[in-house]
């Protein structure tokens, strides 16, 4: 029993999702609704395909040798997979922000203005990087120094600079891979309190084999394993009365 789709107005949805990685299947038969302005976690023991899903919602999966995709993945009920579709005009909509923060190596500045300056951005670029960077709760920390390297940020500091960085092409979806996997406690809490704040704007999908932060912060929560979407529901479902006991052993620790 996967449980109960989202209430609210899907913003993605999979239907019949398979991928494989050569003869090797990593997502069997996935059918998923995300709805709009929430926070929904996706968790799972390792190499149960959590991040292969998270990176078919915006085609990053592209550029994967011998992938095979089958089944669809529909933004706003369009099918991103279908001919013509421009990739990168999906990634613009559909920001991403990896488990290993990755800024870019020139100023902070560059960092959130790079993007939108060369996707034709005519409005003011300073204002737009001031804007990004309160966002993403750094602005006070960083006003003084925007010339100064991304590089030379902490690694919680990176990673809400790669925040800033994916808002700055004004998305409407973030997905973020295990983004605090190399944070200590007090980054993770900072990463977390940004992620309760965006919610109201964006929404947002994330990968987490943390399954605190994902009670903590997620609405909605998807259990996978084995490639196989187990159960899908309200987080506090999810977490307190799961219908499926392949959940409930892996959400109460017993699981393998």
């Amino acid at each position: 029993m996967v449980g109960q789709e989202s209430t609210s107005r899907p913003i993605l949805q999979t239907k019949n999702l398979s991928i494989a990685y050569g003869t090797n299947p990593a997502v069997k038969n996935v059918s998923l609704e995300i709805s709009e302005k929430n926070i929904t976690a996706m968790i799972g023991p390792s190499g149960c395909g959590k991040s292969t899903l998270l990176r078919t919602f915006n085609r990053m999966n592209d550029l994967v040798e011998g992938i095979r995709i089958n089944g669809d993945v529909l933004y706003h009920s369009q099918n991103i997979y279908a001919r013509g579709t421009d990739p990168v005009a999906i990634r613009r909509r559909i920001g991403m922000v990896f488990q290993k923060p990755n800024p870019f190596p020139g100023s902070i500045y560059k960092n959130v203005a790079w993007g939108p300056s060369i996707n034709g951005y005519r409005e003011d670029l300073s204002e737009l990087v001031e804007r990004c960077l309160r966002k993403a709760a750094l602005w006070d920390e960083v006003k003084d120094k925007l010339n100064d390297s991304g590089l030379a940020l902490s690694g919680g500091q990176q990673q809400r600079l790669c925040i800033a960085r994916a808002i700055a092409m004004d998305p409407e979806v973030i997905l973020l891979d295990e983004p605090c996997s190399a944070l200590d406690p007090a980054s993770t809490a900072r990463v977390e309190e940004l992620l309760l704040e965006l919610k109201d704007k964006y929404t947002i999908l994330i990968v987490t084999h943390n399954m605190q932060q994902a009670a903590r912060i997620s609405d909605y929560t998807a259990f996978l394993c084995q490639g196989r979407l187990v159960e899908f529901g309200e987080t506090k479902t999810i977490f307190t009365t799961p219908e499926n006991r392949e959940t409930e052993d892996y959400v109460t620790g017993k699981f393998g």
